[in-house]
C-alpha cells in the first residue's frame, strides 16, 4: 500500500513490481488507517504525516514487516516500536538534499530582502512606487551563516552560502567535519551569538525537539535570522512567534512547522516570516526519486537483499 498519491512514473512501476491494495484518500494516515494497514499489506510505503506511533505496533502479528518510508526525515514513524514489532523502516536519503539547500537560500534571501512582504503589498494594490528608504532589508552577500547540522543537507546549504555568496561559514554538529570550503566549528551558543543568519537542519529526535527556545532567540543577534528547513517541531513556534513579535530577532524563513499543517494565526499575521507549505522537496524530479529509491528499498526487502537504506 502508498499512503499518498506519488509521480505517475513511480506508481506505474509500484503496480509493476507488486499487488497494490488501493487507498484512495489523499491524506495521511490516521492511527485507525495504520492499524489497519498493517494487518492487511506486507509492505507499507507510508509518509510525512502518517500517524504510525507506538501504539499503532502494539497489536500481535502484523502482516506488514516493512516501512518503506518516502522521505529522509522519519520522526512519523516510532522506529523502536517498528523493530520491537518486527517491523524494518528504511528512508530516501540523498534525493532530497539539493532541493531542500535550495528552499533555504530562498528563504534566507526572500527573508533578509523581504521579498514576501514586498510581493504582498504589490499585489495588494498598494505600492506607490519606488522610493530609496522602501523595503529596506538586510544585505546577504558576505554575511555570515550558522548552520546548525552538517550532515548531506547542512553541506549542501554551506556550499550555496560560501560559492554563491561569499557567506561566512559556522556550523554546529555531534562531530567537526572535513569539508571542501572553510567554516568554523563551534558549540550552538557561540554559533548563536556570532551569526547574522541561522538555518536549522538537523533530523527530528528527541534529542532536538525545541533545540530552538526562548533561551537560544536570547542568543541570537537582534538582525539575525532564523530559516527552518529541518522539521518543525526542532524549533519551539510559540517561543519563535515572541521572538519575532519583539524583535527579538529581526524575521524567519519557514518550510516546515511544528503542528503542520497548522500554522498559527499568529505567525502568518507577522510580516518578518516568509512562510512555505514545505515545498522543501518539491520538484517532478527529485520526488520521482525519492518514490523509486523507496521502491528500490521495498524490492530489496521482497527479494531478501540488503536494505539500500535501513534506518
Amino acid at each position: 500500500m502508498i499512503t499518498r498519491r506519488l509521480p505517475a512514473e513511480v506508481e506505474e512501476r509500484a503496480a509493476a513490481e507488486f499487488e497494490l491494495v488501493p487507498r484512495v484518500e489523499n491524506r495521511p494516515l490516521s492511527e485507525d488507517d495504520a492499524i489497519a494497514a498493517l494487518q492487511e499489506v506486507d509492505i507499507l510505503l507510508p509518509t510525512l504525516g502518517d500517524a504510525l506511533s507506538a501504539q499503532v505496533f502494539e497489536g500481535e502479528n502484523a502482516r506488514c514487516k516493512m516501512l518503506a518510508n518516502f522521505g529522509v526525515g522519519y520522526n512519523h514513524i516510532d522506529v523502536t516500536a517498528a523493530a520491537n514489532a518486527g517491523i524494518v523502516v528504511t528512508n530516501t536519503p540523498g534525493a532530497v538534499t539539493d532541493a531542500t539547500a535550495d528552499i533555504a537560500m530562498a528563504l534566507i534571501l526572500m527573508t533578509a530582502r523581504r521579498a514576501g512582504e514586498g510581493e504582498r503589498t504589490l499585489r495588494a494594490g498598494q505600492w506607490t512606487g519606488w522610493h530609496p528608504v522602501q523595503f529596506l532589508g538586510h544585505h546577504v552577500s558576505g554575511k555570515r551563516v550558522g548552520i546548525i547540522g552538517m550532515g548531506r543537507i547542512g553541506q549542501a546549504i554551506a556550499k550555496r552560502a560560501h560559492y554563491g555568496f561569499d557567506m561566512q561559514i559556522a556550523y554546529s554538529s555531534r562531530s567537526p567535519k572535513e569539508l571542501p570550503f572553510p567554516a568554523e566549528p563551534l558549540g550552538m551558543g557561540d554559533l548563536l551569538e556570532s551569526c547574522d543568519f541561522v538555518v536549522m537542519a538537523v533530523p527530528a529526535t528527541p534529542e532536538t525537539h525545541h533545540l530552538m527556545g526562548p533561551a537560544q532567540f536570547e542568543q541570537m543577534k537582534p538582525h539575525a535570522i532564523l530559516v527552518n528547513i529541518a522539521r518543525g517541531d526542532v524549533v519551539d513556534e510559540t517561543a519563535l512567534i515572541n521572538a519575532l513579535q519583539s524583535r527579538q530577532i529581526a524575521g524567519a524563513g519557514l518550510d516546515v512547522y511544528e503542528f503542520e499543517p497548522k500554522v498559527p494565526q499568529a505567525l502568518i499575521e507577522l510580516q518578518n516570516a516568509t512562510l512555505l507549505p514545505h515545498l522543501g522537496t518539491a520538484t517532478e524530479e527529485v520526488r520521482t526519486a525519492m518514490g523509486h529509491m523507496a521502491l528500490d528499498n521495498a524490492i530489496a526487502f521482497r527479494d531478501g537483499r540488503p536494505l539500500p537504506n535501513p534506518v
